[in-house]
């Protein structure tokens, strides 16, 4: 079947709860420290934007992680509405498969997990109440290898908007 001038394209809209993403989109600059050091050596950049038609928004990071690694990473993230959560894939520079994470937002509350293989950690932060500024930390899930799932602290200041 085709769709000829006389025939309309249903329009198809992002969810609304998606919408609860808005508030990541911009630049930030990232610092953060391992658990247990007070030395601020995890610093970096991280943007986020829209893609066309609003259903995804993307993440950008460039990391230096410790002086160990450099991180460079691309992360699409939607919306399932039947749990209610925001799945996402990130495609990184420490991988050679897309690693499949899980966002939840509630208010200035923010949870990311990733599940995959060695990988099994959350992230557990919050926005300040202008919302130019967050804080939190990544920690290995029970039973999780500690030496893959490093614990530490980040922190992002908006520098720039979408």
């Amino acid at each position: 079947m085709s769709n000829s001038p006389e025939t309309p394209v249903p329009a198809i809209s992002p969810d609304p709860a998606l919408k609860l993403l808005d508030r990541f989109v911009g630049s930030w600059t990232m610092e953060g420290n391992l658990i247990g050091s007070t030395e601020k050596n995890i610093l970096g950049t991280t943007s986020y934007r829209w893609l066309p038609g609003g259903f995804f928004l993307e993440q950008r990071v460039q990391f230096d992680f410790a002086g160990w690694v450099e991180i460079d990473s691309t992360e699409i993230i939607g919306y399932d509405p039947a749990t209610r959560t925001f799945p996402s894939l990130v495609y990184a520079n420490m991988s050679p498969q897309p690693l499949p994470y899980v966002w939840q937002v509630d208010g200035d509350e923010v949870t990311i997990t990733v599940t995959y293989g060695p990988m099994d950690a959350t992230f557990k932060g919050s926005f300040s109440a202008d919302g130019n500024r967050f804080h939190g930390a990544w920690r290995p899930n029970p039973g999780a290898d500690e030496a893959v799932n490093i614990a530490y602290e980040i922190g992002g200041e908006r520098v720039g908007a979408a």
